[in-house]
């Protein structure tokens, strides 16, 4: 019994690590467009950091959807 749970935890581990590392990578991918984004005066770029340092993930995800299209907008590409 004590194998199995450990082969259960051991299954969840190499499930979950690597979406955890997605995660991250996500998250550090929208920091840096949000600090890098031409779209943004430099207040909005200050609160979109804070945003998403503060609520990592889901704020990476708020700017993904709310934040991060400005960029395309403002270089006239239609």
């Amino acid at each position: 019994m004590f194998g199995l749970i450990h082969l259960i935890g051991f299954a969840l581990m190499l499930l979950l690590a690597p979406l955890a590392i997605l995660a991250f990578v996500f998250w550090i991918w929208m920091l840096i467009h949000a600090v890098t984004n031409k779209g943004l005066g430099d207040g909005e770029k200050i609160a979109w950091v804070l945003v998403i340092l503060f609520t990592h993930f889901i704020g990476a995800l708020i700017y993904f959807f709310i934040g991060r299209p400005k960029s395309v907008a403002a270089s006239g590409v239609p």
